[in-house]
């Protein structure tokens, strides 16, 4: 029998047991979000076709597998590059053939580039309790230059915790972004679970 790892993922403390989790999560992944009806990814990237155009360079953070990126890829978005914290899930991604560049990211660096390398960061379920942590908003911000956007989702989680509420609540009221689109709707829908996707552009 197949274990399911969908409803312990919330439960993970540290980073090392995150890992860990992942690195065994891997290989059914993709069908145990499937099978639970993850809609997060196909909001993120419905909403960013709403204001990006499909050559722009985008950043998947936290890509995991790759369904993320497929989401991007089926609404029309083509130069996509993809980082996670997991060489397995990484491992995943690559096998789907549809990112320029991957690589494994360093949590104390998550990126290592000149603001403005990539005109979209896109993370999609990654920012949150049990997964990243809110400073990643203020963090992929940075790493955007003017005009760049960041699109993410918060799930319920996230949106009932306050250093994550503050985190988008700071660099907006600080004016380093404009929230163009914020769309409150399904996130696991077996879960009965729902996320806001957001999309912020740099000023």
């Amino acid at each position: 029998m197949t274990k399911d790892y969908l409803r312990a993922v919330y439960d993970l403390e540290t980073q090392a047991d995150t890992d860990e989790y992942y690195t065994a999560w891997a290989a059914t992944y993709d069908e145990e979000l499937e099978r639970n009806g993850y809609r997060s990814p196909q909001r993120c990237a419905e909403a960013l076709a709403r204001f990006a155009t499909f050559d722009i360079a985008v950043l998947d953070v936290g890509c995991g597998t790759g369904l993320s990126g497929q989401a991007f890829a089926n609404a029309g978005f083509h130069d996509l590059s993809g980082q996670d914290v997991n060489a397995e899930m990484l491992e995943r991604a690559r096998q789907r053939d549809l990112y320029r560049e991957l690589w494994v990211t360093d949590l104390d660096n998550p990126f290592p580039f000149d603001a403005g390398t990539y005109g979209v960061l896109a993370a999609v379920g990654v920012i949150g309790p049990g997964a990243g942590p809110a400073s990643l908003v203020g963090e992929a911000v940075g790493a955007l230059s003017p005009g760049g956007y960041l699109v993410f989702s918060y799930n319920d989680l996230a949106l009932a915790t306050a250093e994550y509420r503050d985190a988008l609540d700071e660099v907006v009221a600080n004016g380093t972004v404009e929230q163009v689109f914020a769309e409150h709707g399904p996130h696991i829908e077996a879960l009965g679970s729902s996320s806001t996707v957001y999309v912020l552009q740099r000023r």
